[in-house]
């Protein structure tokens, strides 16, 4: 029998209490921390949700929201950017995201040392905790497609599937073919935009005036994360309610999250190849903040994986392509999408 399938049987028996006296049993999921800043349901868009707060093992705050009732459960990361693309998805499964630490509506942090990958895959195992999820799927965005696959390969027996949407690279050590990378393409800013953000940086707006500064900064930045600027207004980038989101502070967490881990972590072919369950990775050809090839290696090194490769899709995929939904539900449901498709070389043939 794949060992996968028994790992999952494993789970099965753990929740019907039959291994409670097993030493080869995985550890007993932790009682649900009881939740006193949880809030009444609230709704947007006629979209109805439990909203509170998820204690970290360090005292971190994790704000989350959850829609939907079904049995089979999502754990998201990044709620701040993906809610909105994502929360239909209640009416199918039980959707549970949150903001990671530092960001959105989550605790400051003001130690650059707790701003590590690591603690990341600790915060979304404190959130399967909270909730006593015994297994779930689970979707990683941009530098959270490989938090992910590092919580698979430590949590093995919890998870059950995993989409990659613009993943960054197993090791940012690699140097991808030009073809795969977008790094040729024009600047897709508006003629002007960077000068008008650069002469507000210059003038101290960015610290006497945050907020402004951050909306100012949201009607620049979307455009780098589209591969058609024609679909910018499909990218709700409506942040600057939220202090953590405010540049002026996101620099620091960029320095710490990012440089500093991020892209000084390496995960091994051999770590990679540990992760049974099934990946799905979508990827756009043009996207500027995580190279197309890294979506395509990936998949090539991940023992179950498919590839969705978007034709001139940026980072925000749901932007130019907004039927990868149909993707998403259908491989959550258990199904390959249609062109996903197997990577056999890094390189397209």
């Amino acid at each position: 029998m794949n060992s996968f399938v028994i790992k999952r049987l494993l789970v099965l028996l753990l929740a019907a209490g039959l291994l409670a006296c097993s030493s080869e049993a995985p550890d007993p999921v932790a009682d649900p921390v009881p939740n006193p800043a949880a809030a009444a349901p609230q709704e947007v868009d006629s979209v109805a949700y439990e909203e509170g707060f998820v204690p970290a093992a360090d005292g971190v705050r994790l704000y989350y929201r959850k829609t939907g009732s079904d049995v089979r459960v999502l754990i998201v990361p990044a709620r701040l950017f993906l809610w909105d693309e994502l929360d239909w998805l209640g009416e199918h499964f039980t959707l549970i995201s949150y903001d990671m630490r530092n960001r959105g509506r989550s605790s400051k942090v003001e130690d650059g040392a707790a701003l590590t990958l690591e603690k990341e895959v600790t915060d979304l195992e404190a959130v399967r905790r909270h909730f006593g999820v015994e297994w779930f799927s689970t979707l990683g965005y941009s530098y959270l497609g490989k938090l992910v696959i590092m919580y698979a390969r430590e949590h093995p027996v919890r998870i059950d599937r995993i989409v990659q949407v613009g993943p960054i690279p197993p090791s940012y050590a690699t140097d991808y073919p030009e073809a795969l990378t977008a790094a040729s393409l024009p600047s897709p800013y508006p003629p002007g935009e960077l000068e008008r953000l650069e002469a507000l940086r210059e003038a101290g707006v960015k610290e006497s005036d945050p907020k402004r500064y951050c909306e100012a900064y949201w009607q620049v930045i979307p455009y780098q994360l589209v591969g058609d600027p024609a679909n910018v207004g499909r990218l709700d980038a409506d942040y600057c309610d939220m202090e953590n989101e405010w540049p002026v502070n996101i620099d620091f967490h960029l320095q710490h999250a990012f440089v500093n881990s991020a892209m000084n972590h390496v995960m091994t072919d051999a770590q990679i190849a540990t992760v049974e369950a099934p990946v799905l990775t979508i990827h756009g050809t043009r996207d500027r903040n995580a190279p197309y090839g890294a979506g395509r290696e990936w998949a090539l090194k991940l023992p179950n994986a498919r590839l969705i490769t978007i034709e001139g899709a940026g980072h925000h995929v749901w932007s130019d392509d907004p039927a990868i939904n149909a993707d998403i539900l259908a491989f959550f449901q258990g199904e390959w999408p249609a062109r996903a498709q197997q990577v056999t070389r890094l390189e397209p043939e």
